[in-house]
């Protein structure tokens, strides 16, 4: 009878992790790359979560954090979604902070035709910046960048209803997409981080990712799943290094989720 006793006890306090992590936590991952004169807030993948009022909890922290840039890298919707309106007030929101851009994830492009011109429309009605294979220049404390944002051939993540068989992304690909790199600093956002060799051999200096919702389960450091229901995805969450290039991967903020909290990343490069 104690042995049992225990066991609830130790599930009962499992749960309660669970559902204080899931429905509750919101950390701040803090990076550092170069420079570290130019501070930029990524978040990812926040599907159909809520933290606070139109995301209000998001928007203290990063205002509190006073980043040049904000990016956000897909996901931002469901592709279940029809009602963007808490949306548009959330990106209304970040832009006073800061410039806001964003792209479209592998959700956003699965929406319904008539839903996917509506959440374009109110990203563009927002003030928010959003990158389709185009790219925007800005100058920022004296330094000359060019953002890109990818949208790839959906084909990359899922066939029809199968997940094998997926297309991949070469550097010809990112010349098809978005046209050959420029000279310059050279900023990517990528929703899918699983072709970071052909973002680098492209040319892009620094590439912002998502998609992977950080392994959805994180064992010693290392996420466990991909959304591809693959085992140990290999850029899951953190800053990798890929030839000349830095990877940085949001582990996300929606989706379920274990030891593996809901983030805010501040990038200083």
């Amino acid at each position: 009878m104690k042995k049992n006793n225990f066991l609830n006890s130790i599930l009962f306090i499992f749960a309660g992790y669970v559902f204080y992590e899931n429905k509750f936590m919101l950390k701040i991952r803090r990076e550092f790359s170069g420079k570290n004169n130019l501070k930029i807030a990524h978040i990812s993948d926040l599907h159909k979560r809520k933290f606070g009022d139109n995301n209000s909890r998001i928007c203290k922290i990063i205002q509190h954090e006073n980043p040049d840039i904000i990016f956000i890298t897909g996901d931002i919707v469901s592709r279940t979604e029809t009602d963007f309106s808490g949306i548009k007030i959330f990106l209304e929101n970040l832009k006073k902070i800061a410039p806001v851009y964003i792209i479209c994830g592998n959700h956003e492009q699965s929406l319904p035709k008539v839903f996917h011109s509506e959440f374009v429309e109110t990203v563009e009605n927002s003030g928010a910046v959003l990158l389709e294979n185009n790219s925007v220049n800005l100058k920022i404390k004296k330094r000359n960048l060019h953002i890109y944002g990818l949208k790839e051939d959906y084909l990359v993540y899922k066939n029809g209803k199968s997940y094998r068989n997926l297309s991949v992304i070469t550097k010809s690909d990112m010349n098809r997409y978005i046209g050959k790199c420029p000279d310059g600093e050279i900023l990517l956002l990528a929703h899918n981080p699983f072709f970071a060799e052909a973002y680098s051999e492209w040319g892009a200096d620094y590439t912002f990712s998502g998609h992977v919702h950080g392994g959805i389960l994180r064992i010693s450091g290392k996420g466990i799943f991909s959304p591809e229901r693959k085992l140990f995805p290999e850029f899951s969450k953190g800053v990798y290094e890929i030839g000349k290039m830095k990877l940085c991967v949001s582990g996300g903020l929606g989706k379920l989720r274990l030891f593996n909290p809901p983030e805010i990343v501040i990038y200083r490069i």
